[in-house]
């Protein structure tokens, strides 16, 4: 299979990077006054919380099988993914419209905002650090893929999760940063509250999105695409197959469940296929890792 990228390291930065930026939102927030500082501050602090279902959803996708749960965990990083995308909606997102529209209705002169400015610039910075963390560790698994057929192709929920996260994070603080600097420029806070309602709209659209592609993951997708071809066409070339007349996959978090029917070669005997069969699925786990359960079915038609 292609490369493995290492989510756990993305995590572990955007953590850092969301606690830190954080901090810094919230102090800004209550000197300035400024309604998108705050709900920037909701959504950092909201993304540290999300990193920590993440990380509590992997730990989980680690648990052994066992007979209550024969095909392993793996799928529970997919149920912790999709809460992070609704709490990404409901506290990232709808706060800040909330807020948006309070600041709108109830419009406050900013304090300090060249204290705001520098905050939102320091997020920039963070944020970016991050955002270059994981794309990283994206462009070990792209293969040559656009970032939108990557968004859409992948199976690997929390990587998904956190660049959506960045790339929000990295939308909102730019726009945090122009309502600001239209406030101050112009004095009419109205800018920082229509600042405030985007950041929340922003929000609303990248955990839709989000949520749409792991509530795929929920329901049951096989291998990425080029993934699945690549298996048929080795199950195909080995010499012990003639045809390959059905194959399932199923992605089960960081492994994966494979099922082929399959019209094999002429055998000398019944322990002569069954030996055939082995050997196919040794091959098979060795090229392709991910592979942890494999259940092979002989038939001469699908």
């Amino acid at each position: 299979m292609s490369g493995h990228a290492n989510s756990l390291r993305a995590i572990l930065l955007a953590l850092g990077a969301n606690f830190a930026i954080f901090l810094s939102k919230l102090a800004a927030a209550l000197i300035t006054g400024s309604g998108a500082m705050l709900a920037e501050a909701v959504h950092s602090l909201a993304d540290c919380g999300n990193q920590g279902l993440l990380l509590l959803g992997m730990r989980q996708a680690d648990r052994p099988p066992s007979d209550e749960y024969p095909l392993g965990w793996g799928r529970a990083l997919y149920f912790w993914s999709f809460l992070v995308a609704i709490l990404l909606f409901s506290v990232g997102g709808m706060f800040s419209i909330y807020e948006g529209i309070h600041k709108l209705s109830h419009p406050e002169p900013l304090r300090w905002p060249w204290l705001a400015i520098g905050v939102l610039a320091f997020g920039v910075v963070a944020e970016s650090f991050s955002m270059h963390g994981c794309l990283k560790e994206v462009n070990k698994v792209r293969d040559g893929r656009s970032l939108w057929q990557w968004f859409h192709e992948t199976r690997s929920s929390e990587l998904l999760v956190i660049f959506g996260e960045d790339l929000a994070a990295l939308f909102g603080l730019s726009v945090a940063l122009v309502a600001v600097l239209a406030t101050m420029l112009t004095g009419d806070p109205r800018f920082d509250a229509i600042g405030t309602i985007v950041i929340g709209a922003l929000l609303v659209v990248v955990a839709f999105a989000v949520a749409n592609e792991v509530m795929a993951l929920l329901i049951g997708q096989g291998l990425e695409p080029k993934q699945r071809e690549a298996l048929l066409a080795f199950i195909n070339e080995r010499p012990e197959v003639d045809v390959v007349l059905n194959l399932i996959t199923l992605q089960m978090g960081p492994d994966v469940m494979v099922a082929v029917k399959a019209r094999m070669a002429p055998a000398r005997d019944q322990l002569s296929l069954i030996q055939a069969i082995n050997e196919v699925e040794r091959a098979m786990k060795a090229q392709f890792t991910d592979i942890r359960w494999s259940f092979f079915e002989p038939d001469v038609m699908d």
